[in-house]
């Protein structure tokens, strides 16, 4: 019997799904506003049913990643320790119907004394390696709170995350900053390169952070081009705290991301002497389906 499968990524603000075919191919895609944070409590079954309750035929796979196994999601999908990989996703899935819908797990570290989390990213990681039918790699995911990534023999064994778009957000729109900036401005690539050069000085974020208002009083930076030097700064800081942590040079170095936000990460990796390569956040449909493969090989080919 050759199934369907349902591939949901709900996130905090975003919900989004597809129907594959038992060979992979995406049949079609829904996307909707309407993230955990939007839905109440205990209506996440009937938002499910009304949003792809038409697509669940009698023996349609569904499985879901994101934050709706968070506390304040559908239902909690406790974390799994790194190492981690495909098989120890699947031990832990949180199943609502058994081997019809399930809840993915996210992923737990220790980086030094303190936890570090992830839910959702694991899946797009897993797709890109399957995607690239490699099994060592590493990664950054740019957003809200980014995440860099070392991938070892199919297990993803670190990870850290840095709250770079959040703090792009405060600045820009919270801060002394947002009243020389506009948030939502087009990049100014120059500009952007400018922050990205500053942020590798000596002095710190905290320092370089004042520059973009000091250069806005001289007149150095209009409105338009603030935006592009803060998060020039920002994408620039991360870079510098994580590159650390990366493996050798001869190991892919993958980018996962939406188009403007990598194209960025793509811009300051490049003016930074790194090589990476990009690729689209739909590998978070490669990885459910692979993961729906691995479950069940005899339905999904």
């Amino acid at each position: 019997m050759q199934r369907k499968l349902v591939a949901v990524d709900w996130g905090t603000s975003s919900l989004r799904g597809v129907l594959i075919n038992s060979e992979g191919i995406v049949l079609e895609k829904r996307a909707f506003p309407q993230g955990i944070l939007q839905v109440a409590h205990g209506q996440f079954q009937h938002v499910f049913e009304q949003r792809f309750g038409d697509w669940m035929g009698a023996d349609t796979l569904c499985l879901i990643s994101g934050m709706a196994g968070s506390r304040q999601g559908w239902r909690e999908a406790p974390y799994c320790p790194c190492p981690s990989g495909f098989e120890d996703i699947a031990q832990h899935l949180q199943w609502i119907e058994k081997d019809r819908m399930g809840i993915v797990p996210g992923l737990s570290t220790w980086n030094d004394d303190t936890p570090d989390v992830m839910r959702g990213e694991e899946i797009q990681i897993f797709g890109a390696l399957a995607a690239q039918q490699i099994q060592t790699a590493q990664f950054v995911l740019p957003g809200t709170h980014s995440k860099w990534a070392q991938v070892l023999d199919g297990k993803i064994a670190a990870f850290k995350t840095f709250m770079t778009g959040e703090f792009y957000a405060l600045l820009s729109q919270h801060s002394i900053l947002a009243k020389t900036c506009l948030p939502d401005a087009p990049l100014k690539k120059e500009v952007f390169i400018d922050g990205v050069m500053q942020s590798q000085k000596s002095g710190g974020l905290l320092h370089h952070a004042f520059s973009a208002r000091s250069l806005a009083l001289f007149e150095k930076l209009n409105p338009a081009q603030s935006s592009s030097y803060i998060s020039g700064l920002l994408i620039g800081e991360e870079i510098k705290s994580a590159k650390a942590d990366r493996l050798d040079d001869s190991t892919p170095f993958l980018i996962l991301g939406s188009g403007q936000l990598t194209q960025r990460y793509g811009f300051a990796m490049e003016a930074l002497g790194l090589s990476a390569t990009a690729l689209p956040d739909e590998v978070t449909w490669t990885g459910l389906w692979a993961l729906a493969h691995h479950l069940f090989p005899q339905d999904f080919i």
